[in-house]
């Protein structure tokens, strides 16, 4: 290697061996070293090297196609993966759904704790995250498959209370990205748009005595970079490799954004209004819910739309809207950008996010729902053939001050009209969400309910909530018969008592005047 660390990216993943662990950082796009990873593939393919590696990954490092990490989906290549959310990975999902490798699926938080606590050579992680799901030895124990065996996940007792035990993993290959490298290896950061668990990984990786790789797209002499600005240092890396022209675009949708890396800041009035469809529908009356003053988080997918409609309401510059990889404040982005967001106030490490989130941070949580049972137990990580992961759902909807899920009633190909402020099911989804018992338990409603977790299922025709264990109807839009669009289309007969009617301003053009609905008797206090 010449005595530098600048390398080529053939060079440096000709360093990776038979059998290793390797780490991939990145979510969705962000932050995920593409050069790296095409150069794995292309020594496997033409060399059949390297061969049985196990891959480490926290968030999914993926476009739900060909890039990321669905480029190592070759038989041979992998022989494990431990991954925290699987849906943009669909050809290695495919492997573990077909049993051709061991494949796990940790909370994604866990993995990010897991990343700090092999860097201090610690036995694992214990944490709460995860009790009552399919996580938790007594159902699936994070097992995707029947070829994979090992028990990664320990139930534990300490001082009569129950705790999960995660086996801590050694890292001999650290694949990450970064900015800017001087010649020592020292990176930075600043044109990225989240900075996720990069240290952590490159700290396990050289106390495991590994190696660290980095992708950047510039290089500068040593002793151009601000000490205070460097987040790798120079003393964890092995090689740097630097990204061809065009290689390195800060998401899969957008080259680069200045407002994604804080060097510039964007007028949250230019946004448009998202139009009165169901999606809409539904994050208006998760919107009633927003605590004036809280700390907020919003999942992927439907939840997404949950910002703009705050945005619009004029009532953004009130909450504190943040995700799982780190971000604090702003406006959260959605699409291939998700992980993204304009005007942060704050971008902290993922790990640290998650110490944030576990600890009961969070004031409130508004996430994706794809089936929801009589008990409340909500899955979304696992339908049949197709593989989800749990992503950082465990961690936030089991350990947030209250919860919204948010989702349509039905799904697939499901038509709805707002006619004079009422709703009209046109055409109704072929698959119901509402079902007897759920394929896999990712939120326990059960131990929601032993805690007294106010918790929230809101569609475009009625909101549930859980009651005494069990979900209780408690109101219908206009124009909806609950015994025609509502009961007709559930596997169990939820509770009814006193059913409201919602809001007549959900379903009109107009601003809701959500500000002054929410008033100053939403806001939160802390002691």
């Amino acid at each position: 290697m010449n005595g530098t660390k600048i390398v080529t990216a053939d060079d440096a993943i000709a360093l990776i061996r038979d059998g290793d662990t390797v780490s991939c950082s990145g979510f969705v796009g962000i932050g995920t070293p593409e050069v790296l990873i095409a150069a794995l593939e292309r020594r496997f393919v033409e060399d059949a090297m390297p061969r049985a590696l196990t891959l480490v990954f926290a968030a999914a490092p993926g476009d739900g196609k060909d890039r990321g990490v669905n480029r190592l989906a070759h038989a041979g290549l992998i022989k494990r993966a431990i991954g925290g959310h699987w849906a943009l990975l669909p050809k290695l999902a495919q492997l573990a759904i077909d049993n051709r490798i061991e494949a796990y699926n940790l909370p994604l938080g866990v993995i990010s704790h897991l990343y700090r606590d092999a860097a201090a050579r610690r036995a694992g992680t214990l944490s709460k995250v995860g009790l009552g799901t399919f996580v938790d030895p007594r159902q699936d124990g994070g097992r995707i498959n029947a070829c994979s065996t090992e028990d990664l996940v320990r139930l534990m007792a300490i001082d009569g209370e129950e705790w999960l035990f995660y086996k801590a993993f050694g890292i001999d290959v650290a694949l990450i990205r970064g900015t800017t490298a001087d010649h020592a290896g020292n990176i930075t950061m600043e044109r990225e748009a989240l900075m996720l668990d990069v240290q952590a990984a490159a700290m396990a990786a050289r106390n495991a005595g590994g190696i660290v790789i980095v992708q950047v797209e510039r290089i500068v002499a040593c002793g151009e970079l601000d000490a205070r600005r460097v987040v790798i240092p120079g003393i964890l890396v092995d090689c740097v490799v630097l990204a061809p022209a065009g290689a390195h675009p800060q998401t899969y949708a957008t080259g680069y954004d200045p407002a994604f890396s804080g060097e510039v800041r964007v007028r949250v009035g230019d946004i448009a209004a998202a139009p009165l469809d169901e999606r809409k529908l539904i994050a208006r009356r998760c919107a009633f819910e927003l605590p004036l003053g809280g700390v907020i988080n919003l999942g992927i997918g439907m939840p997404e739309v949950l910002a703009a409609v705050a945005a619009e309401e004029q009532v953004l510059d009130h909450l504190t809207l943040t995700t799982e990889p780190g971000v604090i404040g702003g406006l959260p982005q959605g699409g291939l950008d998700f992980g993204a967001a304009v005007n942060t106030h704050a971008l902290l490490h993922q790990n640290q996010q998650f110490d944030f989130y576990d600890g009961g941070g969070l004031d409130l949580a508004c996430l994706g729902m794809a089936e929801v049972d009589r008990l409340g137990n909500v899955n979304v990580s696992r339908f049949g053939s197709r593989l989800a992961g749990a992503g950082g759902f465990i961690n936030i909807s089991q350990n947030a001050g209250s919860l919204v899920f948010a989702g349509t009633f039905t799904t697939g190909n499901l038509i709805v009209a707002i006619e004079d402020g009422r709703l009209r099911i046109v055409s109704e989804g072929t698959s119901r969400k509402f079902v007897h018992a759920v394929e896999q338990i990712t939120f326990s409603g059960p131990r929601a309910a032993a805690s007294g977790q106010p918790v929230l299922y809101v569609t475009e025709r009625c909101v549930f909530a859980l009651r005494d264990a069990r979900l209780q109807l408690i109101e219908v839009a206009p124009g909806i018969d609950i015994e025609r669009d509502i009961l007709a289309h559930m596997g169990f007969v939820p509770r009814i008592e006193r059913v409201k009617v919602m809001d007549a301003r959900l379903y009109g053009n107009a601003a809701m005047g959500l500000r002054a609905l929410l008033g100053a008797g939403r806001r939160v206090r802390r002691s």
